[in-house]
């Protein structure tokens, strides 16, 4: 007979298991169809937003380290809380994690992992930012224009 922490533990895994699947059709058609590509990759979203918390004990087995690497990792802000009591992490988070953990490892990373992992997850915020897609689109387009500080862009706010 398992228990309740092992039927739960398969359950998480099997689901991001198909989402992993999802995600590897995406891949494959993002070239031939991307608007497809794209609506598999909000499936996959939608479903881990949906799905219950993840206990600490899963979450490091499903990213091979420590319970106490986990909960450092919370503590750093690097996996989001879901729920407090019982101390649960977010799946969506997890997921995204997950990724950058197989991938350092993938490129030999074996140390350090939380420097790295913490670094992605700012570079991928700072590349998601509205303004800064603008900013690259006109860059490339060649319609460069300096910054301006802070005191010209009240100034320019203000007429």
């Amino acid at each position: 007979m398992t228990s309740t922490m092992e039927r739960e533990e398969t359950k998480v895994k099997g689901l991001f298991e198909r989402m992993e699947e999802l995600e590897a059709v995406a891949d494959d058609i993002e070239g031939r169809e991307p608007q497809s590509a794209a609506s598999l990759r909000g499936v996959v979203r939608k479903a881990l937003e949906e799905a219950e918390p993840v206990r600490v004990k899963i979450a490091a087995a499903l990213l091979e380290f420590s319970d106490r690497t986990v909960r450092t990792w919370i503590g750093e802000g690097l996996l989001t809380v879901r729920t407090e009591h019982p101390l649960r992490v977010d799946p969506v988070r997890l997921h995204e994690v997950l990724h950058l953990v197989r991938d350092l490892r993938a490129a030999g990373h074996k140390r350090d992992l939380l420097d790295g992992v913490w670094y992605r997850l700012q570079d991928t915020a700072l590349l998601d930012r509205s303004d800064l897609q603008a900013s690259l689109k006109e860059m490339r387009r060649g319609a460069l224009s300096p910054a301006l500080t802070k005191a010209e862009q009240d100034a320019a706010a203000a007429n």
